[in-house]
């Protein structure tokens, strides 16, 4: 008989509906069910494409004797660690106290009021050496759950009242180290590096420099990467180090062996999970969105940094499996791929991708985790964008918008008309704007958005901003980056929204630090167990530095230092952290080097009419009512009226660091109208393509030639491959 999860949003969930045991989903109804009944709870943890969660549920939850045991002796609740993260992050915060080699699927016994007294990972239906059968481990607790209770409880209240301590204790210095960051905030020029600003509470460049030589003493000189087996691509580490000039060639070495290694499937061209081995054999082989939009990113900078046609190769494979595979009808991208499918009527774990592309045709594909993440569809609608520019392909571009779109629609409601899932997610979230972590086929979870949505979607549509030229793509971000900024006195920010930012930021909003609209997740915040979540970061920014990093691109494009100010609060308390575990922090690491880099911009603006940027302007008005007059600018202006659109853009397609923009006349006046300082008075000249080279803010005299434009990179006006180490 089908039980609770049949109708669940999780598809993880739902391959579970059928088992005999009588699931709940997560929420406060299982915990009064164990109150009412004097039990004990199981809260089993897991996810969709994890092979070892799969070989549970055949081998014991779908065992009619077992979960006769279990539904007389617990009360049972499975949970999707990627629909409810915070879940996942409190139980294996918890589960450490009781176990070594912490993974999934996570099962976690608790009392009524949700305190963890005894946990495992998976556990086989007859007991092996070093590990109990499942059955026993139920047994025994159950005897000691009605045997020994007042030592069931004692433990549960030690293991979260340790918890709880360590986390106040983190947090409280975490606190003193960002009041250090917002003191200097008070009426300092915060652009000033050497002075006593707050972008001086940030290391030199030498420090950075110092963590790259640390990262490549642990460096794996045969095969690439970091130390040995198991081998996982650490995204944001590479990221960081890609940034640093001492850090480029430690990167490209990886990249370039693990795009030719198993790690990669070289017909569809996505990256698998990790790998068993060393040298990147026996990978895992599921296929997860957030490895893929990263690793994306990573190899179009590579070819960006050395244009070199491996790097190119991989890029291109890899946007073509997020098209190809990933992205749904409805413009979402479904959160993985399984590892496992039916190959000649058997099923086998990465049997498909052993095959040629002939071959596949001829099986089923595996399945998709058709769950669409908010915050990982925005690092894929990010990576797919510059990609897009980069590449000069359009098909990208399209892709990130139709996810853009459908996120916008579906996932995002500013109006007080929300829809009931999004309104349950957020019922204390306040004025603000309601976002869903997940839907699947129109339908929305009730499970609440972290900080890591709201970071990763805003910086994905900044980034699609940027490439589109759409102002509503930037606006939208904005107002989602304003919605996690409280002040420090943890009031809400009084953060203006509206049209035009005033750049001369309030005392209180220059302080702002990022918080998840409504709060965490309400069950664990009334057993109170709702804990800081994990700020390290090894397969993908945590929710902090998404927040921050969306914050910063913001301020390259708005010239609004209360988002600068946030994103140097957010990364000063975890420095000292990051330096001691830089594999655990590369996302900070390289928000840290951004924010101490000098600011780099180049705005292409084009006529509205494109086709006329080819055709002969003759002495057309140059000025618009209210525009800088470049009527005395050099003559390189008088280049030949048939410079195209395409080939002003060809020629910054490349370029490695900086914000690069590229929109039309019409484009630029609305971005800047609605406060997007960068595009103020960023015009095209004589009715020409034109592009505007900016430090700081500050342009040089505007070119529409594209020879003069690489002439001004390459004679380090502003550097082509980023910047010397500050």
């Amino acid at each position: 008989m089908p039980n609770r999860l049949a109708d669940a949003i999780s598809p993880y969930l739902r391959s579970h509906a059928d088992n005999p045991v009588d699931w709940h989903g997560w929420g406060s109804e299982a915990f009064a069910e164990a109150r009412a009944r004097d039990l004990p709870l199981l809260v089993s943890i897991g996810y969709s494409t994890c092979h070892w969660c799969h070989v549970m549920a055949r081998e014991s939850f779908s065992d009619p004797d077992l979960a006769a045991y279990l539904n007389a002796h617990f009360v049972s609740i499975k949970v999707d660690r990627e629909e409810h993260p915070e879940v996942d992050a409190t139980y294996l915060a918890a589960a450490s106290a009781f176990v070594d080699g912490l993974g999934w699927p996570l099962n976690v016994f608790v009392t009524p009021e949700g305190r963890a007294f005894y946990a495992g990972t998976y556990f086989p239906p007859t007991a092996v050496p070093g590990r109990p059968a499942f059955r026993q481990v139920l047994e025994a607790v159950t005897d000691a759950w009605t045997d020994r209770r007042a030592e069931v409880t004692e433990t549960g209240a030690l293991v979260a009242d340790a918890l709880a301590a360590a986390a106040r204790q983190q947090e409280l210095a975490d606190a003193a180290v960002a009041d250090a960051a917002v003191a200097a905030f008070d009426g300092v020029d915060g652009n000033d590096v050497g002075g006593a600003g707050p972008r001086n509470l940030l290391p030199q460049g030498s420090v950075l420099d110092g963590i790259v030589e640390g990262l490549a003493v642990t460096e794996d000189t045969r095969y690439g990467g970091f130390g040995g087996a198991p081998k996982f691509p650490v995204a944001p580490v590479l990221a960081f180090l890609l940034d640093r000039s001492s850090g480029r060639s430690l990167a490209l070495r990886t990249l370039k062996r693990m795009g030719a290694s198993p790690l990669r499937d070289p017909v569809e061209g996505g990256f698998f999970r990790y790998a068993v081995n060393r040298d990147w054999s026996e990978p895992h082989f599921e296929r997860m969105l957030y490895d893929n939009a990263q690793l994306l990113d990573l190899y179009t900078q590579a070819w960006k940094l050395t244009g070199e046609q491996w790097a190119r190769t991989v890029a291109e494979g890899v946007a073509e499996f997020l098209l190809s595979v990933l992205q749904l009808p409805d413009g979402g991208f479904a959160s993985a791929q399984d590892s496992e499918s039916t190959v000649a009527g058997r099923r086998v774990e990465g049997g498909y991708y052993a095959l040629d592309i002939d071959a596949r045709r001829t099986q089923p594909s595996p399945a998709l985790d058709e769950k669409v993440l908010t915050g990982w569809n925005g690092l894929a609608i990010g990576a797919l964008a510059r990609a897009g520019f980069a590449f000069g392909d359009s098909r990208y571009t399209d892709a990130a918008a139709r996810a853009a779109d459908y996120l916008l629609s579906r996932h995002l409601t500013v109006e007080a008309e929300a829809e009931s899932a999004a309104e349950s997610a957020a019922d204390s979230a306040g004025d603000g704007p309601v976002l869903v972590r997940a839907s699947i086929a129109g339908r929305s979870s009730t499970a609440r958005a972290t900080l890591e949505d709201f970071g990763m979607f805003a910086r994905g549509l900044l980034e699609l901003a940027l490439v589109t030229g759409e102002e509503r793509y930037a606006s939208a971000a904005r107002l989602l980056v304003d919605s996690t900024l409280t002040a420090t006195t943890d009031t809400a920010a009084t953060t203006d929204t509206a049209a035009t930012t005033d750049t001369a930021a309030t005392t209180d909003t220059a302080a702002a630090r990022f918080r998840v609209p409504g709060g965490s997740d309400p069950v664990l915040v009334g057993q109170g167990l709702a804990l800081e979540v994990d700020p390290s970061e090894g397969a993908y920014p945590s929710g902090r530095s998404a927040a921050a990093g969306a914050a910063q691109l913001l301020y390259l494009m708005t010239e609004s230092e209360k988002y600068r100010d946030a994103a140097v609060t957010a990364v000063v308390p975890f420095l000292a952290r990051a330096a001691e575990r830089p594999l655990a922090f590369g996302a900070v690491l390289q928000l840290c080097s951004a924010l101490i880099a000098p600011v780099e911009q180049l705005v292409l603006v084009a006529p509205d009419d494109r086709a006329a940027a080819a055709e002969p302007s003759g002495d057309a008005d140059l000025d618009e009512p209210g525009e800088p007059d470049f009527s005395a600018a050099p003559s390189f202006f008088d280049v030949p009226a048939a410079v195209s659109v395409t080939a002003l853009v060809d020629s910054a397609r490349q370029r490695a660091t900086g914000v690069i923009a590229s929109v039309t006349a019409t484009q630029s006046r609305t971005l800047a109208a609605a406060g997007f300082d960068l595009f103020a008075g960023r015009v095209p000249l004589r009715d020409r393509p034109t592009a505007y080279l900016c430090r700081d803010f500050v342009c040089r005299v505007p070119v529409t030639d594209p020879a003069e434009l690489t002439i001004r990179e390459t004679s380090g006006e502003i550097s082509p491959d980023g910047p010397a180490s500050p």
